[in-house]
Order: C-alpha cells, then structure tokens, then sequence
C-alpha cells in the first residue's frame, strides 16, 4: 500500500499553490495524498504554516502541537513543518518542538520531496494536485516583493520579487484546465511587477493574454495588484478581454498621506484616487475589492476620519480591514512606537466595518433585477450557492440561487437574475 501524506494549507492562497505543487511531486511518487486541516491522522503529515500576522502565527502554533500531540500518541509516524514560519522561527522552533521530525523553508521543496525518500522532479514544476473544489484554481505568477512596506514581513520571509517564467506558467494553466478549471484566480504578492526581473518590464498584460487564450478556461480575476505604477496596458486588457473578470484586489491600506508615508507605501492619496477614476472610466461595472490598515504607528484620530471619508465615497465593493500588528524586523517594528492602543485599533475596526455594511448593502440593492452570469460552487439544502464575477471564492459574498426544481451541476455556469440581497449576499433565479 502507499504511504498517505496529509498535507495542511495554513494561510493565504499563495501557500495553496505551495502545497498543490508539493503534493503532485509527492503523487508523482505514488504517495496517497490527502489535503484535510480537520483530521491529522495519516502515516506522515506536512504543515504549511504561515507566519504574517501575529493570528496567523498562533494558528500554526496551534496546529503543529497539535499533530505533535498525536505523533507522541502514535497516531502520526513522521510530521514535518514548511512554509513561513519555518522559514523565519525553525531555529526557535526545533528545540521547543522535538516531536517535529524536520523543518523547511518556503522555497525548500526539493528538501521535503527528498526528506520523505522520494526525488524532486523538476520535469514536473508545472504540476499540481488540486485541493480546491476542482473548477477553480489560484495561479501564483512570482514570489516575494520588492516593495518593502513598513509593516510587512514577506520580504523577510520570501525573499526579493521573483517571477515564474511565462512559458511555465501558460503551461500550468493548461493543465490545470484540462483538469476540469474553469475560473483561474491570477496571484502573487504584487501580480502588477510581474516580469520586471527575468524580462526588463511588466508582462503581466501578455500575460493575461496568454492566459485567455486557454480554450477551456472562461473567467480570469486578478488578485493583490499593488496601486504604485499600476500598468495602463493592465487596464486595456482587462476593458478588452471578456474572459477577464470585471474585479480586481488591490490593497490600498490607507488613504492619508500622512499614513501613506509612514507606511512606505510609495504613492500618495491623489495618486490613488486617479487609478480609481482611471479603473472605473475604463472597465464600467467593475467590482473593486481593498484591504485597509488601522491603527498603524502615528495614525491620528483625523487619519482615521480621512480613512472613514474614502471608504464612504469610494464604495468598494468588497473591502476587509485589519488592525495593526507589529512585525518584528520590519521598518515600524524597529523604527516606529506602536502607539495606537489596542482598544482604539479595535474600534476603528468596527467602525469601517459598520460603514462598509452600509455601503455593500446600497451597492448589492443596485443590483436587484440584474441578470448577470454565475457559476455554482455547492449545494446547500434546496438552494444552491454561487457567485458572479464580481467575487472570488471564499473571500467575497455568494448568490443563494432559487433553482426552481432544476437541477445545477458544480462547476457550470448559469444565467440568473437578482430577485433580493443582503449586506453580503445576493439572493437569485435562475433562467436557464
């Protein structure tokens, strides 16, 4: 019988890639791969583990004493940590945890394939065992950045930015559409910079290009696009190109120049409100999503409220909100005092939270009586759940479709019309 490896994404979806590559080496090599954050008991178990925020840390903590817990049981017979945290604590790690059998960094996965007595292909780079439902994708296009943000500690644990070689990457897309993927989510830290270091300039439209030409692939969403220098090229394809989802993820953080600075974030306010003008001028209709920053060293209660005024004007869309943690090495853990209290973090939390339930529910009212196209990810007792292209996958809100007796099949795309909404959900029928 082959050996059963379980493999455990914590983590953002750049890990999911990680893992799905691991796993098809591993495959390759006729282990039984499983992907379950659930249930740990399998012969060898690998922890993908992330190591961003403090939450994230913990999480992984949590979940690597766990499996200890069971080894030292006997339920597990070799468990191995990778990903970010190893990559930045395995020193500190490896004593207090000697139940691990081995710790690896996030680009060691030749060191993981070859620990568990199998070799590293690097014929099959472009492979990958799926662990999302089998008709969408992520497609990590490079790794690190560049950018060097006063908060951030991925280029601490990732390294400078790195693109994947077009070919490569054409080439996985395909294989993974003929896998049965039908929705390809594009994302790197910062998918805009791509091609700059192996092709002395952005290639992230080619890209894109390419990627639509893929026969079987029919929606393309574009994830973390960095605003500084966003390419006009970018636009034109995503305005031209029908399979290109009108969505687009690009974390502003902050909107106040005083932060902006801080921050090192290397565009100003004005800068930004232009990219937002120039997006929605160029692509009508398009479903912005942003991730903002609060409680950041040296924000002022009249930062806050600068914050406040962007996220009621702009009305995103989708829009998610983090408080401040300090990140040992980075630029504010060295240089800034943390000195917005933790209560205040909170609240200001909970007060963008509060503004944007208003804004999403008078966006998703708009919508009622639309017809839009939807694709069915699960069924849920008599309604099934779906989403447009307007949201990606278990990061925004779903449509709850009324099939009317009809049965719809996983994966399939449907025509339907908004009959009702909430503040994070549409509620649909289907036509056809």
């Amino acid at each position: 019988m082959s050996k059963k490896i379980n493999i455990i994404t914590l983590g953002c979806s750049k890990n999911t890639v990680d893992s799905e590559h691991l796993a098809a080496q591993l495959a390759a090599m006729d282990y039984k791969i499983v992907f379950d954050s659930d249930r740990l008991d399998a012969d060898v178990v690998v922890i993908n583990t992330c190591g961003f925020i403090g939450d994230a840390k913990q999480e992984s903590i949590d979940t690597i004493l766990r499996a200890a817990q069971l080894k030292e049981e006997g339920a597990i017979s070799e468990l191995f940590v990778v990903g970010c945290l190893s990559q930045r604590y395995a020193d500190e790690l490896r004593p207090e945890l000697p139940e691990v059998d081995d710790f690896f960094g996030v680009n060691d996965w030749a060191g993981v394939v070859e620990r568990l007595g199998a070799k590293y292909r690097t014929e099959n780079e472009t492979e990958r065992e799926i662990s999302t439902p089998s008709h969408y994708a992520y497609l990590k296009i490079s790794e690190g950045c560049n950018w060097m943000c006063g908060y951030c500690a991925i280029p601490l644990i990732r390294g400078r930015h790195k693109s994947v070689p077009m070919e490569n990457l054409v080439a996985e897309a395909e294989k993974l559409a003929e896998k049965g993927v039908r929705e390809l989510m594009v994302i790197a830290q910062d998918t805009t910079y791509y091609g700059v270091d192996i092709y002395g300039e952005r290639k992230l439209a080619e890209l894109l290009e390419r990627l639509c030409r893929i026969e079987k692939i029919e929606w393309i969403r574009l994830h973390y696009a960095y605003p500084t220098d966003f390419p006009d090229e970018v636009i034109e394809v995503m305005a031209r190109e029908k399979k290109i989802c009108k969505y687009l993820d690009i974390p502003f953080q902050h909107i106040s120049d005083n932060q902006l600075n801080l921050m090192k974030r290397r565009h100003t306010k004005a800068e930004a409100l232009t990219l937002i003008n120039k997006l929605r001028a160029a692509i009508p209709d398009i479903a912005l999503r942003t991730t903002l920053l609060v409680g950041y060293p040296g924000e002022t209660e009249e930062d806050f409220m600068e914050l406040m005024e962007f996220v009621k004007t702009t009305k995103f869309d989708r829009l998610g909100v983090f408080a401040y943690s300090e990140e040992e090495g980075t630029y504010s853990a060295t240089r800034l005092k943390d000195d917005v209290e933790d209560a205040v973090k909170q609240e200001r939390v909970e007060r963008i939270m509060r503004l944007q339930e208003r804004v999403s529910l008078a966006n998703n009212a708009r919508r009622i009586g639309q017809k839009m196209r939807a694709i069915i990810d699960r069924r849920e007792g008599d309604f099934y759940i779906g989403r447009s292209e307007y949201d990606s996958p278990e990061v925004d809100q779903e449509i709850i479709i009324d099939s009317a007796g009809k049965r719809l099949c996983r994966g399939r795309f449907y025509d339907v019309e908004v009959t009702d909404c909430e503040d994070y959900d549409l509620y649909a029928r289907v036509l056809r």
